[in-house]
């Protein structure tokens, strides 16, 4: 164990601070707020809806559920596992954003936004690398704007995925798995 912390807390400072440059200082405080994507959700939503209609709102209640679900669990596992943000822990990291009070495993941002991926990506299959970028993109920000190590995006990444699978596979229970796949 003692030696996945430290490879945790090297590969933390490899991503923080050595691939630091003004561009990415720049983006991934961006890209890392959740105030960014919150409209950008909505959107994903209405449009889901307005588009597929009966099926879009299928979809839209399996993200929102998974995500949901996501959080509740999340949120239990770091308050029992109680690990400190780099940005709490650590010195001389590159902190561009402001460190929050929460614990840091499992990282919530790459858990909702792999729960996300999942789940678009089972109805539309030809756009999954798309959505697995944009969730790996927003999990390595919280890394890069050091609130988070890297095991805690991994976790978070797992964590969302299966509980996407399990909605995925409730649904076809459900038989709402006769949705189309575009």
């Amino acid at each position: 164990m003692e030696f996945i912390l430290t490879l945790d807390k090297s590969l933390f400072y490899f991503i923080n601070s050595f691939l630091s440059n003004s561009f990415f200082d720049w983006l991934m405080p961006i890209v890392t707020s959740q105030k960014n994507w919150n409209p950008i959700y909505i959107f994903l939503i209405l449009f889901l809806i307005i588009k597929y209609k009966k099926n879009g709102l299928i979809i839209s209640i399996l993200l929102i559920l998974s995500v949901g679900l996501t959080n509740l669990i999340g949120d239990e596992i770091k308050h029992l596992v109680g690990r400190l943000r780099p940005c709490r822990s650590l010195e001389n990291l590159h902190l561009l954003v402001k460190c929050g009070p929460g614990k840091s495993f499992p990282s919530l941002h790459a858990a909702n936004n792999f729960a996300m991926a999942v789940i678009l990506s089972y109805f539309f299959r030809k756009n999954s690398w798309i959505f697995f970028s944009l969730a790996s993109l927003v999990a390595l920000s919280r890394v890069f704007v050091g609130v988070h190590f890297p095991v805690d995006i991994i976790a978070g990444a797992i964590l969302g995925s299966l509980i996407s699978i399990i909605f995925i596979k409730l649904s076809q229970k459900l038989n709402f798995s006769k949705i189309k796949n575009y």
